[in-house]
């Protein structure tokens, strides 16, 4: 008698059911996981990473992050949103690791939206390119000191590009909260590069476009 082959996956199989029997060691139930959701944890991750063998890798990789933590799933978020993040993190870290030739670039870009002014700087010459790295160097010494979840916020809004929605899904927050770190991120970050005076404080703006700054 021919030994019975292994039954298949049960595809209307609840995610917290498949994650309970995968726990147990239940191969087949984690499967159903991996095939319900590799292809929205793939398309995530060509996204934020615009590389399919890179988005490729960053799945695979977040399947078996899941399922080597499995025992310390709660079950307090949906398996899916909680995969999510799993994808988002290493793809953030994939990121990250090469982000070295991006780096004047994307100060550059957190400096005109924290302080709009800095892109009046003229750029070619040496001085003028001096000034822009003082200001580069000044904007990294702020971020560097805003609260941890403020300044990751600020990151993944300003470096990484994401949505306001894309960022509360991925740390789990409301929409609403995303938008008001990103203020309060934003409004210390201007006040710090005032206090190491590389822009102007609003009053002094104002009254150089009425003309008051004039002696």
């Amino acid at each position: 008698m021919q030994p019975r082959s292994p039954a298949p996956p049960v595809p209307d199989l609840s995610d917290a059911d498949a994650v309970s029997r995968a726990r147990n060691g239940d191969h087949d139930a984690f499967r159903v996981l991996v095939l319900r959701y590799q292809g929205r944890a793939y398309r995530l991750a060509v996204r934020l990473l615009g590389d399919s063998e890179l988005a490729r890798d960053a799945v695979q990789e977040a399947f078996l992050k899941a399922y080597g933590s499995l025992g310390r799933f709660e079950g307090r978020s949906g398996f899916y949103t909680w995969l999510y993040r799993l994808v988002f993190n290493l793809c953030i870290d994939l990121k990250r690791r090469d982000r070295s030739t991006r780096h004047v670039e994307w100060n550059d870009e957190v400096a005109s939206n924290v302080a709009p002014e800095s892109e009046a700087f003229p750029s070619g010459g040496p001085d003028e390119e001096s000034e822009r790295g003082e200001l580069r160097q000044a904007l990294a010494r702020a971020i560097e000191r805003l609260p941890d979840e403020a300044r990751r916020t600020l990151l993944l809004r300003e470096v990484d590009g994401l949505s306001y929605s894309e960022i509360a899904k991925a740390l789990g927050i409301p929409k609403g909260t995303v938008m008001s770190r990103l203020h309060h991120a934003r409004r210390r970050v201007r006040q710090l590069l005032v206090e190491e005076e590389m822009v102007e404080t609003d009053r002094d703006t104002s009254r150089k476009s009425d003309g008051r700054g004039a002696a």
